[in-house]
Protein backbone atom coordinates (compact mmCIF):
# COMPACT_ATOMS: atom_id res chain seq x y z
CA UNK A 1 0.00 0.00 0.00
CA UNK A 2 1.38 3.69 -0.65
CA UNK A 3 1.94 6.03 2.07
CA UNK A 4 -1.45 7.78 2.92
CA UNK A 5 -1.08 11.54 2.08
CA UNK A 6 -1.71 13.86 4.69
CA UNK A 7 -3.32 17.04 4.41
CA UNK A 8 -2.77 18.78 8.15
CA UNK A 9 -1.92 17.83 11.09
CA UNK A 10 -1.36 19.39 14.75
CA UNK A 11 -0.91 18.31 18.13
CA UNK A 12 -4.57 16.23 18.66
CA UNK A 13 -5.46 15.22 14.74
CA UNK A 14 -4.42 14.58 11.80
CA UNK A 15 -6.54 15.01 8.60
CA UNK A 16 -5.28 12.60 5.82
CA UNK A 17 -6.59 11.99 1.91
CA UNK A 18 -8.16 8.39 2.23
CA UNK A 19 -7.42 6.35 -1.02
CA UNK A 20 -10.25 4.68 -3.04
CA UNK A 21 -10.57 1.03 -1.92
CA UNK A 22 -9.24 1.35 1.65
CA UNK A 23 -11.42 0.09 4.25
CA UNK A 24 -10.84 2.75 7.58
CA UNK A 25 -11.46 -0.35 9.70
CA UNK A 26 -10.08 -4.10 9.78
CA UNK A 27 -12.41 -6.57 9.22
CA UNK A 28 -12.98 -10.01 7.70
CA UNK A 29 -11.56 -10.41 4.20
CA UNK A 30 -9.62 -6.38 4.80
CA UNK A 31 -6.14 -7.10 3.77
CA UNK A 32 -4.74 -3.50 4.11
CA UNK A 33 -7.19 -1.11 7.10
CA UNK A 34 -6.24 2.17 7.18
CA UNK A 35 -6.10 1.51 11.30
CA UNK A 36 -3.82 -0.71 10.49
CA UNK A 37 -1.81 0.78 7.82
CA UNK A 38 -1.62 4.70 9.10
CA UNK A 39 0.01 3.39 12.11
CA UNK A 40 2.64 1.62 10.39
CA UNK A 41 3.31 4.55 8.36
CA UNK A 42 3.66 7.24 11.13
CA UNK A 43 5.37 5.33 13.96
CA UNK A 44 2.52 5.91 16.34
CA UNK A 45 -0.75 4.85 17.38
CA UNK A 46 -4.07 6.76 15.39
CA UNK A 47 -7.82 6.74 16.82
CA UNK A 48 -10.69 6.68 14.30
CA UNK A 49 -12.71 9.61 15.24
CA UNK A 50 -15.35 8.83 12.16
CA UNK A 51 -15.64 6.90 8.87
CA UNK A 52 -15.70 7.02 5.19
CA UNK A 53 -17.01 4.09 3.00
CA UNK A 54 -14.48 1.81 1.80
CA UNK A 55 -15.00 3.15 -1.86
CA UNK A 56 -15.33 6.88 -0.95
CA UNK A 57 -11.38 8.73 -1.12
CA UNK A 58 -11.12 11.87 0.75
CA UNK A 59 -10.81 13.75 4.07
CA UNK A 60 -10.42 12.19 6.95
CA UNK A 61 -10.14 13.40 10.26
CA UNK A 62 -7.86 10.97 12.51
CA UNK A 63 -6.82 11.23 16.22
CA UNK A 64 -3.68 10.97 17.83
CA UNK A 65 -4.40 10.42 21.25
CA UNK A 66 -7.58 8.91 23.36
CA UNK A 67 -8.29 12.60 24.82
CA UNK A 68 -8.14 13.73 21.06
CA UNK A 69 -10.18 10.92 20.22
CA UNK A 70 -12.81 11.95 22.47
CA UNK A 71 -13.07 15.53 21.82
CA UNK A 72 -12.79 15.40 18.28
CA UNK A 73 -15.99 12.81 18.21
CA UNK A 74 -18.09 14.71 20.22
CA UNK A 75 -17.33 17.96 17.73
CA UNK A 76 -18.44 15.93 15.12
CA UNK A 77 -21.48 14.89 16.32
CA UNK A 78 -22.27 17.97 17.55
CA UNK A 79 -21.58 19.63 13.95
CA UNK A 80 -19.15 21.54 14.96
CA UNK A 81 -17.28 19.93 12.08
CA UNK A 82 -18.07 20.09 8.51
CA UNK A 83 -18.43 17.41 6.28
CA UNK A 84 -18.59 18.46 2.18
CA UNK A 85 -19.03 16.22 -0.77
CA UNK A 86 -18.76 15.54 -4.64
CA UNK A 87 -20.49 13.14 -6.61
CA UNK A 88 -21.55 12.15 -9.96
CA UNK A 89 -25.00 11.00 -10.24
CA UNK A 90 -27.52 9.33 -12.60
CA UNK A 91 -30.12 11.78 -13.30
CA UNK A 92 -30.73 15.83 -12.54
CA UNK A 93 -32.47 16.55 -9.88
CA UNK A 94 -35.15 19.20 -11.03
CA UNK A 95 -34.42 21.87 -8.47
CA UNK A 96 -30.76 22.77 -8.77
CA UNK A 97 -30.60 23.15 -4.98
CA UNK A 98 -32.23 21.58 -1.89
CA UNK A 99 -32.24 18.70 0.50
CA UNK A 100 -32.95 15.29 0.96
CA UNK A 101 -34.82 14.44 4.16
CA UNK A 102 -35.65 10.85 5.01
CA UNK A 103 -34.89 7.86 7.46
CA UNK A 104 -32.41 5.51 7.08
CA UNK A 105 -32.03 2.29 8.85
CA UNK A 106 -28.77 3.02 10.71
CA UNK A 107 -27.10 -0.38 11.72
CA UNK A 108 -30.71 -1.64 12.54
CA UNK A 109 -32.14 1.75 13.71
CA UNK A 110 -34.40 3.93 12.37
CA UNK A 111 -33.17 7.51 12.49
CA UNK A 112 -33.81 10.80 10.41
CA UNK A 113 -31.04 11.93 8.02
CA UNK A 114 -30.68 15.41 6.55
CA UNK A 115 -28.37 16.10 3.33
CA UNK A 116 -28.03 19.18 1.36
CA UNK A 117 -27.67 19.21 -2.25
CA UNK A 118 -26.41 21.60 -4.78
CA UNK A 119 -26.00 20.81 -9.32
CA UNK A 120 -22.81 21.78 -10.45
CA UNK A 121 -22.39 20.40 -13.35
CA UNK A 122 -24.54 17.99 -15.90
CA UNK A 123 -23.52 15.75 -18.92
CA UNK A 124 -25.68 14.44 -21.85
CA UNK A 125 -24.35 10.96 -22.67
CA UNK A 126 -25.83 8.57 -25.12
CA UNK A 127 -29.19 8.22 -23.41
CA UNK A 128 -28.16 8.93 -19.78
CA UNK A 129 -27.99 12.41 -18.30
CA UNK A 130 -25.53 12.73 -15.26
CA UNK A 131 -24.74 15.33 -12.61
CA UNK A 132 -21.99 16.63 -10.44
CA UNK A 133 -23.36 17.19 -7.37
CA UNK A 134 -22.33 18.87 -4.08
CA UNK A 135 -23.54 17.17 -1.12
CA UNK A 136 -23.09 18.88 2.64
CA UNK A 137 -24.16 16.35 5.78
CA UNK A 138 -27.03 17.63 7.87
CA UNK A 139 -26.64 14.41 10.06
CA UNK A 140 -24.17 11.65 9.54
CA UNK A 141 -25.95 8.31 9.43
CA UNK A 142 -24.14 5.44 7.80
CA UNK A 143 -24.14 5.41 4.08
CA UNK A 144 -26.44 8.29 3.99
CA UNK A 145 -25.72 10.42 1.09
CA UNK A 146 -25.47 7.19 -1.23
CA UNK A 147 -29.04 6.32 -0.13
CA UNK A 148 -30.57 9.51 -0.33
CA UNK A 149 -29.67 10.20 -3.62
CA UNK A 150 -31.18 6.97 -4.75
CA UNK A 151 -34.21 6.92 -2.80
CA UNK A 152 -34.46 10.37 -4.85
CA UNK A 153 -33.77 8.72 -8.03
CA UNK A 154 -30.20 10.03 -8.63
CA UNK A 155 -28.01 7.29 -7.55
CA UNK A 156 -24.49 7.98 -7.37
CA UNK A 157 -22.64 6.18 -10.53
CA UNK A 158 -20.59 3.08 -10.06
CA UNK A 159 -22.68 2.33 -6.77
CA UNK A 160 -23.72 -1.56 -7.31
CA UNK A 161 -24.67 -1.35 -3.63
CA UNK A 162 -27.62 1.48 -3.23
CA UNK A 163 -27.17 2.57 -6.76
CA UNK A 164 -29.02 1.36 -10.38
CA UNK A 165 -26.72 -1.62 -11.39
CA UNK A 166 -28.36 -1.46 -15.30
CA UNK A 167 -27.33 1.64 -15.70
CA UNK A 168 -23.70 1.78 -14.08
CA UNK A 169 -23.50 -1.26 -16.27
CA UNK A 170 -24.54 0.32 -19.09
CA UNK A 171 -22.28 4.09 -18.51
CA UNK A 172 -19.17 1.83 -17.56
CA UNK A 173 -19.66 0.75 -21.44
CA UNK A 174 -20.15 4.31 -22.09
CA UNK A 175 -17.35 6.14 -20.60
CA UNK A 176 -15.01 3.76 -18.63
CA UNK A 177 -16.34 4.57 -14.85
CA UNK A 178 -15.82 1.45 -13.02
CA UNK A 179 -15.65 2.38 -9.10
CA UNK A 180 -17.78 4.88 -6.83
CA UNK A 181 -18.15 8.66 -7.86
CA UNK A 182 -18.37 9.93 -4.30
CA UNK A 183 -15.47 11.66 -2.73
CA UNK A 184 -15.18 13.67 0.77
CA UNK A 185 -13.92 16.72 -1.15
CA UNK A 186 -14.18 19.66 1.64
CA UNK A 187 -13.81 19.77 5.49
CA UNK A 188 -13.76 22.84 7.79
CA UNK A 189 -12.79 22.17 11.74
CA UNK A 190 -12.49 24.38 14.16
CA UNK A 191 -9.22 25.04 15.43
CA UNK A 192 -7.76 27.72 18.17
CA UNK A 193 -10.97 30.10 18.06
CA UNK A 194 -11.27 30.08 13.78
CA UNK A 195 -12.49 27.62 11.04
CA UNK A 196 -10.01 25.98 8.99
CA UNK A 197 -11.06 24.47 5.39
CA UNK A 198 -9.43 21.95 3.80
CA UNK A 199 -10.49 21.05 0.01
CA UNK A 200 -9.77 18.42 -2.59
CA UNK A 201 -9.80 18.37 -6.44
CA UNK A 202 -12.50 16.67 -7.81
CA UNK A 203 -11.12 13.91 -9.61
CA UNK A 204 -13.64 12.82 -12.08
CA UNK A 205 -14.06 12.99 -15.50
CA UNK A 206 -16.92 12.21 -17.66
CA UNK A 207 -16.41 11.86 -21.20
CA UNK A 208 -18.29 9.54 -23.57
CA UNK A 209 -15.71 7.26 -25.19
CA UNK A 210 -15.14 6.79 -28.96
CA UNK A 211 -17.54 4.88 -30.85
CA UNK A 212 -15.04 2.02 -31.53
CA UNK A 213 -13.95 1.54 -27.82
CA UNK A 214 -18.15 1.52 -27.54
CA UNK A 215 -18.75 -1.01 -29.62
CA UNK A 216 -16.02 -2.96 -28.96
CA UNK A 217 -15.81 -2.97 -25.32
CA UNK A 218 -17.25 -5.55 -22.80
CA UNK A 219 -18.94 -5.09 -19.58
Amino acid sequence: MNPVPIIYENSEIIIINKPQGVAVQGGQNIAHPLDRELPQQLGYPVYLVHRLDQETQGLLVVAKTPQAANKWTHLIGEKAVTKEYDAVCIGVPSNPKGQFKSSINDRGIKKSALTFYEVKKTWDIDSYRLSLIHLTLGTGRMHQIRIHLAKAGFPIAGDDKHGDFKANKAIKKLTGIKRLQLISSRLTIPVDGQNLTFELEIPFKVELKPQSEVNTSSC
